[in-house]
């Protein structure tokens, strides 16, 4: 009987860390806010994503003190254009002259997405990641590091479109598109000689879960069967190890065939459920509240989310307009007739419902009616309090990384305004 993976691995990411782990006798890794790896040949190494700017001389001193081929990097290979991928390749770059950038093809035009936006990004993300960066700059600066280092894009010297296959001492590297599975530039790095696939995050931040169809920091969606391709084409390599964007390496061709296997079914199970739905006239939040996965397909929810994926995947094929309101063609929201409804119904009245819906633990009804109180006195103290009470047993009962994050950030908010 088969025991989820995910169940064994942890979710969060962290940013990297002093000292690197042997893999095998020519692989090095590095983890961080993703793993970066050292592949040794006889004539140089090739190294595998390069962490954020401020992580680059970690993992450098970490290689340093593991690996003679530190100072001898040929290649860098990015998995995914994301800056937590490519930011530390301009200080590889200084440590290593003549290191050449391969990529995706369309790892410019993502860079270039994700600069445009890297303000607006930058806030989006703070509610998860602020308290994370204090406590890194902390442990940076003791170890004599600079959490500072500013974000610069890295230019590839060579691109491929579907397929690019070298040779480096004796090793063998085959790399293959994923295009659109976690980025438009996505890739899977394959060493056919020994059975390893480097897959970056292409199955979602950890190993095992949902993936994260949009994120709620603010992302392009993906598509889900373009996702679920994306593991088709490392299920038809069969490999024997995963070596993953995050935490420890994925050991056994059994298991990864299984887990593999599951996670492209139940993607295929959720889209597939939500275009019956939209073709039986069905609405989305109804959708969102109905669509479970069965049993057989259990992943983990703990980062992407089955009912989230659910919305991204009915907006990807239908867009924003919903067709329940004339409103949504215009540019007035509804929170600007909040205040009319508290004059009509009264704060207190509104209040109290709010509170008797969550005593019939109906907590999203609840929120709905105390941000109408909240949007038209925000200083309510009763609506304050009671809004603090039901995200605080939302967080009680949830077990996901980005909303666990959005609760405490509400939480602490609240908890300063009381």
């Amino acid at each position: 009987m088969r025991t989820p993976i995910y169940k064994s691995r942890p979710v969060a990411p962290s940013a990297a860390r002093l000292g690197a782990e042997r893999i095998n006798d020519f692989i090095v890794m590095s983890e961080g806010c993703s793993n970066t790896y050292l592949l040794e040949t006889s004539e140089g190494s090739v190294l595998i994503n390069a962490g954020m700017a401020f992580e680059g001389p970690v993992h450098y001193q970490n290689f340093c003190e593991a690996s003679a081929q530190a100072n001898d990097i040929r290649y860098v290979i990015t998995t995914q254009g994301h800056v937590d991928h490519v930011g530390g390749i301009e200080f590889f770059r200084a440590k290593n002259p003549g290191l050449e950038y391969i990529a995706q093809a369309g790892n410019p035009e993502h860079q270039t997405y994700d600069g445009r936006l890297q303000t607006y990004r930058a806030k989006r993300s703070g509610f998860r990641f602020i308290e994370r960066f204090r406590a890194d700059a902390g442990y940076y600066k003791e170890h004599g590091f600079n959490i500072g280092a500013a974000h610069a894009p890295a230019t590839p010297e060579i691109t491929f479109e579907e397929r690019h296959e070298f040779k480096l001492g004796d090793l063998e590297i085959v790399l293959i598109a994923a295009k659109g599975a976690e980025t438009n530039d996505s890739l899977v790095v394959w060493l056919p000689q020994h059975g390893i696939c480097l897959t970056g995050n292409i199955f979602g931040c950890p190993f095992g879960h949902f993936p994260n169809l949009v994120t709620i920091r603010g992302d392009r969606y993906r598509d889900a069967l373009v996702c679920a391709d994306a593991a088709q084409t490392v299920l038809d390599l069969e490999p024997e190890i995963i070596l993953y964007g995050h935490h420890a390496p994925v050991i056994g061709k059994k298991l990864i065939h299984e887990e593999l296997t599951v996670y492209r079914d139940a993607i295929h199970y959720v889209h597939d459920e939500v275009v019956k739905g939209m073709n039986e006239g069905k609405a989305l939040h109804t959708l969102m509240q109905e669509i479970e996965l069965p049993p057989e397909l259990e992943v983990g929810q703990g980062y992407g989310k089955v009912s989230w994926s659910i919305q991204a995947i009915w907006e990807n094929y239908s867009g924003w307009f919903h067709h329940e309101s004339t409103t949504e063609l215009y540019s007035v929201p509804s929170s600007d007739v909040f205040s009319d409804l508290v004059e009509l119904a009264g704060v207190d009245a509104l209040v109290e419902r709010a509170r008797a819906k969550f005593d019939a633990k109906e907590p999203e009804a609840a929120l709905h009616l105390l941000d109408i109180v909240r949007k038209a006195d925000p200083t309510h103290t009763p609506a304050i309090t009671l809004s603090l009470t039901v995200h605080e047993s939302l967080l009680a009962s949830q077990d996901n990384f980005w909303l666990e994050g959005w609760l405490e950030h509400q939480i602490n908010q609240l908890k300063a305004q009381v």
